[in-house]
């Protein structure tokens, strides 16, 4: 009997949903950002309400910084925290390869909207997806890349020249790589 029971409960927790983290509202993450960008980030607010039009409340984010560089085959690393209302701020890394026709430098400060995130660990992997960028000493940026269910969303603040399109993808690893693959 008790063999039976276990195996009814074992049947009973798999067939059950997995519970997404809590969600961010929309006014806690524009304080957020205004936190992270500083006072010049007014703007930004209508970046984070597209975010929210386009994929609603996000259950993760990320605040960190990236540097990329690129003559037709890119290169792109960050370092951030990851924070969700279910458990502690948490130290990741990224990085990336990407192609197409784009050419320059920049450096950034960046704000990963998360959505759709199961668990922390659900994060770490790759998530592919197209870049159009055009940096002419300061620029603003967001796109969407997705793995799964999983939406990530970079809005990227950042410094130097860069112009073009470019696909490639984002690998978020719990430590640094000097191999973008």
């Amino acid at each position: 009997m008790k063999n039976l029971t276990t195996a009814f409960l074992l049947l009973f927790a798999i067939s059950l949903p997995v519970q997404a983290l809590e969600a961010y509202r929309q006014e806690e993450i524009l304080e957020k950002v205004s936190t992270f960008f500083g006072k010049g980030a007014e703007n930004l607010g209508l970046v984070v309400q597209k975010a929210f039009r386009d994929h609603g409340e996000p259950n993760g984010y990320i605040a960190g910084e990236e540097v990329a560089a690129t003559l037709a085959l890119g290169l792109r690393y960050g370092r951030g925290v990851l924070s969700t209302k279910d458990s502690q701020d948490r130290s990741l890394f990224w990085q990336g390869p990407s192609i197409g026709l784009d050419l320059g430098v920049n450096v950034s400060k960046v704000f990963i909207l998360i959505y759709r995130l199961p668990n922390e660990e659900a994060l770490f992997q790759r998530y592919p997806g197209v870049e159009g960028s055009l940096y002419f000493i300061g620029g603003v940026g967001v796109n969407y890349l997705q793995s799964g269910d999983v939406v990530v969303a970079p809005i990227r603040v950042g410094a130097g020249w860069r112009q073009g399109i470019s696909a490639g993808y984002m690998d978020f690893t719990e430590r640094a790589h000097i191999n973008p693959f």
